[in-house]
């Protein structure tokens, strides 16, 4: 005898369009298909807000999967489920009975269970010879399995749609972060440029969006912080390409010319690759403390900032570049680094650096040092060159110590490059 499979919910319980097409898909998938119910469930917890389905839906529909013995969902009159409400209550964790028929409603509704109500609206099952199960009035979970794939690919939307949303709140964060960060840097080590548009921009695109915002709020935002992160970067990139060539036109202005014999410019010929010898006088010279150092006079006294030139130091440019590198090095604060060349001048502020450099662990404190001999400089008490005549005679004496003992050592052999006694302020030639 053939079974009737019934359609309708019993009672006043209406038909709906949902409830047709959750039983039209049903009859529409192949038999072969299989569904691993667990998965199923998993895709539809992630895609709950697509499919409209509540926390207690979902736990109602997982106590429903329980009551099914196998693992594998195959299409088949196997699918009906059959608890009482007490039952199904249980394995829900408790909802009252109010809230499990609106939520077995919902899930109706949804189109993932399917009423196939007895005729007087009780759940059973009715077994044949050997206790195998003829026809059973229930929930039919058919619809899990012929939608299993479209549940999977839902799933997938709400990943990717989650993963594009915390990439862009990241996105956000950052760029907030470095914009915000760079105008402060400019400000304080005072580089040329439209900061303040740029900050008030910043403040304009307001803080953190909430979490509740959506990936289009989030892109708009993104896009906009984008823009001003370039404006930022062409900002920063002009203000620095402007300070290198301001300091290598200033750096131009301070070489003169000179045809005295005795012109301390003079003093840099070894540098260029010549072999003449230094011209010096041969009577006492008194040299104002605030004259400019010789490079040369300079490398020999603090030998240790050639290492931190890219290409060797030739000229005053190279010097002042890697006294850049090596102010960075011993961690002194561009504040005190600015404040230092606006009292002393660059070529000045810059030897001082090399000096602090070669002392090394003499000093303790490199920043606060040169802060201290800023203030120095400010109130006319400070001059670089004693500091170089300090460190080229311990240079010297290294030297002399560390030469050959098995040579004399003859006048000419201890000899320097340069006579700094002829150059400085009291100092005399030693004939």
């Amino acid at each position: 005898m053939t079974q009737t499979q019934p359609s309708t919910p019993f009672g006043r319980r209406p038909l709906s369009l949902a409830m047709m097409a959750a039983q039209a898909a049903a009859k529409a998938c192949p038999e072969e298909t299989v569904s691993h119910k667990w998965r199923t469930f998993r895709h539809l917890t992630e895609a709950k807000q697509r499919l409209g389905l509540g926390d207690r839906a979902l736990a109602v529909l997982s106590a429903l999967l329980s009551f099914h013995p196998g693992t594998a969902l195959t299409p088949g009159p196997d699918l009906v489920v059959f608890p009482s409400n007490r039952e199904l209550s249980v394995r829900a964790h408790g909802p009252s009975p109010t809230t499990l028929r609106r939520a077995l409603s919902q899930l109706v509704e949804a189109g993932l269970v399917i009423r196939r109500d007895s005729p007087n609206g009780k759940r059973y099952a009715r077994r044949g010879e050997g206790g195998h199960i003829e026809q059973a009035f229930g929930f039919d979970l058919s619809p899990l399995v012929a939608r299993a794939s479209e549940f999977e690919a839902l799933a997938a939307e709400v990943r990717a749609a989650a993963k594009a949303r915390t990439l862009l709140r990241e996105e956000i964060s950052l760029l907030r972060r470095d914009i915000g960060k760079i105008v402060a840097f400019a400000r304080e080590t005072g580089l040329s440029g439209a900061w303040d548009g740029i900050e008030a921009q910043l403040q304009g695109a307001g803080a953190m969006p909430p979490r509740s915002a959506g990936n289009a709020v989030l892109a708009e935002i993104a896009t906009g912080l984008r823009t001003l992160r370039a404006a930022v970067d062409k900002c920063l990139a002009d203000s620095i390409e402007f300070q290198e060539t301001d300091a290598s036109e200033s750096q131009a202005g301070c070489h003169h010319q000179s045809s005295k014999p005795e012109s301390f410019q003079n003093l840099e010929r070894g540098l260029r690759g010549q072999d003449d010898e230094v011209a010096v006088p041969r009577t006492a010279s008194v040299v104002p403390a605030n004259r400019a150092l010789p490079l040369g006079l300079v490398l020999e006294a603090c030998p240790d900032i050639v290492a931190y030139a890219r290409h060797g130091v030739g000229n005053w440019r190279d010097f002042l570049g890697a006294a850049v590198v090596a102010r960075a090095s011993l961690g002194i604060a561009p504040l005190a680094w600015n404040a230092a060349v606006e009292a002393m001048g660059e070529e000045q502020a810059a030897v001082v650096v090399a000096g602090i450099l070669q002392r090394g662990p003499a000093i303790a404190v490199p920043g606060a040092y040169l802060r201290d001999l800023t203030e120095k400089a400010r109130a006319g008490r400070f001059s670089a060159w004693p500091m170089v005549m300090a460190l080229w005679r311990v240079q010297q004496g290294n030297t002399i110590s560390g030469s050959d003992i098995r040579r004399p050592l003859t006048g000419s052999s201890l000899r320097p490059r340069f006579n700094p006694t002829a150059i400085h302020p009291g100092g005399s030639r030693n004939g």
